[in-house]
Order: structure tokens, then C-alpha cells, then sequence
């Protein structure tokens, strides 16, 4: 069974250490949660591929 966003959210919290800031709970939400779509967009079949990612990058 897949964890809920809230479920997921207490289980990190509550393994950080109890001198974690508010900043350091934020940051490691923010890390899950860009995973999370992360795995989303490549379930949906949201992704680019290494070629067309070349490219950009070079013309950067």
C-alpha cells in the first residue's frame, strides 16, 4: 500500500533530528516531493531524451 503525502511527510519528519530547522524540514519536503513527480512524469511517459537534453545544454 502506497503511502499517503501526509503519511510520507510525518515518517521524514520524524526521523530528522529534533535540532532540524525549519529550513532543513522544508528543504528535505521539497527534495521528496520533487522525486515524487519526478517518478510521476516518468510513469506518464513525461521525459526527454538524452539527444534532445544534449542539445539544450548546448545551447546554453
Amino acid at each position: 500500500m502506497m503511502e499517503t503525502l501526509k503519511e510520507e511527510a510525518i515518517n521524514v519528519i520524524s526521523k530528522m533530528p529534533d535540532s532540524a530547522s525549519i529550513d532543513d524540514i522544508m528543504y528535505r519536503l521539497y527534495v521528496i516531493d520533487k522525486a515524487r513527480k519526478g517518478k510521476e512524469a516518468v510513469e506518464q511517459g513525461n521525459t526527454v531524451s538524452i539527444e534532445k537534453l544534449k542539445r539544450e545544454i548546448e545551447s546554453w
